[in-house]
């Protein structure tokens, strides 16, 4: 013994809030918060109720604090209840650092973090509330919000070096307080093979010689599932049956839309799974028609698990698929270029396997939570020992 008294450190408070805990940016927030060191580190989610990940979050020691005004869809009132009911939250829980995901939690959270002086903002741009397929007028109302937020935040992350560039170029926030941090992604995939293919189509009652075009994702507007419905409908391969896994606000509609196709028989809606991976090595193609996408977590689970991908060239997309390598890209809300893209993958199975072993091998080793844990742990430090020399400087004379 010295004699020197060892304080115990302080474990800084961080609130994670995100607008719906479910897949996508509610998984990588998750990922995130379980990738850090629970010595340093104690953190909080706030989220709308409801959300799937919730009970996971709250099994994994996660204090997870509900928010009865939180909104997906623009609402006012419920908007303006919310920044309350957040700031009276974030008031109690003296938090170090505030990290938002999503546009409404962004904006909420990121309000009422400036207003009670929260020492630290971090916002993650997992995509953008904006898009080329809004009115001029929504787009426009969208970017002036983002770039008022962007001066009460500390940090912006970007989820591909495409949202970087964007959220540079648009005037969101400067070059130096943008940062590109991949998400994690768990890597529980099952190698596409003869046996995990068969075992796969069993699960969902499809046989071996059936050609079969699916996908992973929410049932929204983002998703366009009203485009894949078009592509398979576009498909030569008549005898091709098309997968989608995953619920969604558009399921009901959706699954009319195929029926009044007269597709309903050549699409399978599977819904909420939690057996994903599994289900993966039943796909010979995996098909995204989204409008919009920061970095897709789905395509690159599809990739882990050997599939070829045909996707939509928005936003990070062509980072992880690489055209004629790991797949193909096509425009978004074109479904007959779709269709041309799967088509060809179907008709060249030796393709379509090169591709798909070429995806599997360029993604393995990335997206891992121990390298996204240690970005963001460093952020945090960076973000807090600048608020704190802040604090001390002397005001200008």
């Amino acid at each position: 013994m010295n004699g020197v008294l060892t304080l115990p450190r302080k474990r800084i408070r961080v609130a994670q809030i995100v607008t719906r805990f479910i897949a996508g940016a509610g998984g990588v927030a998750l990922r995130g918060a379980e990738g850090l060191d629970p010595e340093h580190y104690e953190v909080v989610i706030l989220t709308a109720p409801g959300g799937p990940l919730v009970d996971q979050a709250r099994a994994r020691g996660f204090e997870v604090l509900l928010l009865r005004h939180m909104q997906s869809e623009l609402a006012p009132r419920d908007d303006v209840a919310g920044v309350r009911e957040l700031r009276a939250l974030l008031e109690v829980g003296r938090f170090d650092l505030v990290h938002t995901h999503s546009a409404k939690a962004g904006a909420i959270g990121r309000i009422a973090a400036h207003q009670v002086g929260v020492p630290a903002v971090i916002h993650t741009f997992h995509g953008f509330p904006f898009h080329d397929f809004q009115s001029p007028l929504r787009r426009a109302a969208y970017i002036n919000i983002e770039r008022r937020l962007g001066r009460v935040t500390d940090r912006i992350i970007a989820v591909s070096s495409s949202v970087a560039a964007e959220t540079v170029r648009l005037g969101i926030a400067p070059a130096e307080r943008v940062r590109v941090i991949p998400v994690s992604i768990d890597d529980r995939s099952v190698e596409r093979t003869a046996a995990s293919r068969s075992a796969a189509r069993k699960t969902i009652g499809i046989g071996d010689d059936v050609p079969v075009v699916g996908t992973v994702g929410r049932l929204d507007y983002q998703k366009a599932p009203g485009h894949f419905l078009e592509a398979m409908q576009q498909l030569r391969r008549t005898d091709a049956i098309g997968v989608w896994i995953g619920g969604g606000p558009l399921r009901e509609e959706t699954e009319q839309t195929a029926r009044k196709m007269g597709m309903h028989g050549r699409i399978r809606f599977l819904g909420e799974r939690d057996d994903v991976p599994a289900l993966l090595p039943a796909f010979d193609v995996f098909l995204m028609t989204s409008l919009y996408e920061g970095l897709p977590c789905a395509a690159v689970e599809a990739m882990q698990c050997g599939l070829p991908v045909v996707a939509t060239a928005v936003n990070g997309v062509p980072e992880i698929v690489m055209p004629g390598e790991t797949g193909l890209l096509v425009p978004p809300a074109r479904p007959p270029a779709a269709a041309r893209a799967v088509d060809h993958l179907l008709d060249h199975p030796e393709q379509s396997l090169r591709m798909g072993e070429n995806a599997r091998r360029s993604v393995r080793g990335r997206f891992t939570a121990s390298e996204t844990a240690s970005a963001l742990a460093s952020l945090y430090q960076e973000t807090l020992s600048e608020s704190r020399e802040l604090a001390v400087l002397p005001a200008a004379s």
